[in-house]
Parts: structure tokens; sequence; C-alpha cells
């Protein structure tokens, strides 16, 4: 194994030589340790460990089923194993998501920057709902694009003063909720991992859980119904993790990202 696997092994007091890798993993490192009790744990590789830890804490502490945190440092995040068989429970995770999204912040964004591989979530707090979602998110991955891309996401500044709320509440936000970041267990929802925690807009999530694919309909049972004008919001919303995929893996996302902005019709 790497020397991921043996600093995660020292930490967690595990043999490297059992670690197996976990499926998935795009842009860190995941293993799965047998401990000294019989047991298992997950290493996780990451810039930024610790943060990581504070946001599945937070979504913790708001009710929502996440792995418990056993050692963050040395590049290692060290997490308990959580038992899941893929059954779907679509209900379920619209009654947590909407517990969660329910906890309120004072502002919109975060204490501290995250990232994924290169590219920076600017997570610096306001009180300016369209200027965050513009400019922090879609503007700043936007610029190393450049060219045609970067001038159509500059364009969108009047658009979202049309169709995204200036104010709305300030939810705690999972920041990056698709079907790979679920764990289901027995009809029910097991954990929520991989967090990229920040306070926002609560239909931002939701648009990610669309992004490729579909929850079940008995999701919005649970979850609630949402306001006029989603369809609308929800390709601005769309739009960010679109961006970030054509950033971190290529032209193949080309598509849906020029789709979205013709939806936006920049």
């Amino acid at each position: 194994m790497s020397d991921f696997a043996d600093r995660a092994a020292a930490l967690a007091g595990a043999d490297p030589a059992m670690a197996r890798r976990l499926a998935g993993g795009d842009l860190n490192e995941v293993i799965v340790l047998a401990t000294v009790d019989g047991g298992q744990c997950v290493a996780k590789a990451g810039p930024d460990v610790r943060a990581e830890a504070a946001m599945l804490r937070a979504m913790g502490e708001a009710g929502m089923p996440v792995p418990r945190v056993i050692a963050a440092e040395q590049g290692v995040l060290l997490l308990s194993h959580v038992e899941n068989d893929g059954a779907p429970g679509w209900p379920d995770l619209g009654a947590k998501l909407a517990r969660m999204h329910g906890l309120r912040g004072e502002a919109y964004g975060w204490d501290r920057d995250y990232r994924f591989g290169d590219v920076v979530l600017a997570n610096a707090r306001t009180d300016d709902w369209r200027q965050f979602w513009w400019r922090q998110r879609l503007v700043e991955t936007a610029r190393p694009l450049g060219g045609d891309w970067l001038r159509r996401i500059e364009a969108l500044g009047p658009v979202f003063d049309d169709i995204l709320p200036a104010a709305p509440a300030v939810s705690l936000l999972h920041g990056d909720l698709w079907s790979g970041n679920i764990l289901w267990r027995n009809g029910r929802l097991a954990a929520l991992i991989d967090p990229a925690c920040y306070y926002g807009h609560a239909e931002v999530d939701l648009a990610m859980l669309h992004l490729f694919g579909t929850p079940g309909e008995e999701f919005y049972q649970t979850y609630g119904a949402l306001e006029p004008g989603w369809e609308q919001r929800r390709a601005a919303y769309k739009l960010f993790p679109a961006l970030v995929h054509l950033r971190l893996f290529g032209s193949g996302y080309a598509g849906m990202v020029d789709r979205l902005l013709t939806q936006l019709r920049v």
C-alpha cells in the first residue's frame, strides 16, 4: 500500500498489510483498516482533514447520521466504518435533510475556505446570497477556464437578480450531496459522507441531489414542497458542480455546463 496507508494504520493502531481500498475516492485516497478489536475504520486522505472533521461534527450536531470522527491529523481523517447495503430510504433522507436545513446560521458561507482538488470554494461570509453564489461560487470557479466560459458566467449577475432570492433562509448545507455521498442500510439513511459544508440556500443541496439522477418521489413527501420558481433556480444551482466537474475531469462536462448556461439564457 501507500505511504498514506502506513500513516493511517499507525494512527489507527492497525496492520497496513490488511488495508483495502474503497471504491470511489476520485480526489482523495480512501481505505478500510481492520482494528485490533476486530472492527473496522475508514481512513481518508485530504488537504484539510481537520476542516472536514469539523463539518462532519456540525452535521452530526444537526441530527444528521454521519461517521464518527476518530482522529484528524497528519493528512489522515480516521472515521468509524458505517455498514451500508445500498438499499435506499428516500423518506428517511427527506426528513433528516429537512431537519438539518432547518438549522440556521448568521450569514452565508463558512469560517474557512475549502477545496475540491484544485478548485477552491471561497467561503467568505456575507449577507448577500446572490453575490455569494455568483461571485464566490461561479465566477471564482470559472476564472481559470477563461474565455467564453468566464464571459458567460460574468453575464449572470443581472439574471440572478431576477431568479435568485436575495436573502433565503441561512441553512446548513452538506455542499456535495450526490448519490455517492449517501450511505443506505435497510431502507434507511445510514450516513452522509464527504461534506463540503457551508451556510446557504437549502435548494443548493437539492440541485446537487438531482445532478446525476433523481431521488424517489417519496423524498419530497417528507422533505416538503419547494417554493415557486425552483425550476429556474435549480439550473443556477446545478451550474456550480457542473463547473467543478469541467475543471477537475475535463471537456466531457462541457456539454452539461453549456446546457445549463443556455437554460439561464447567457
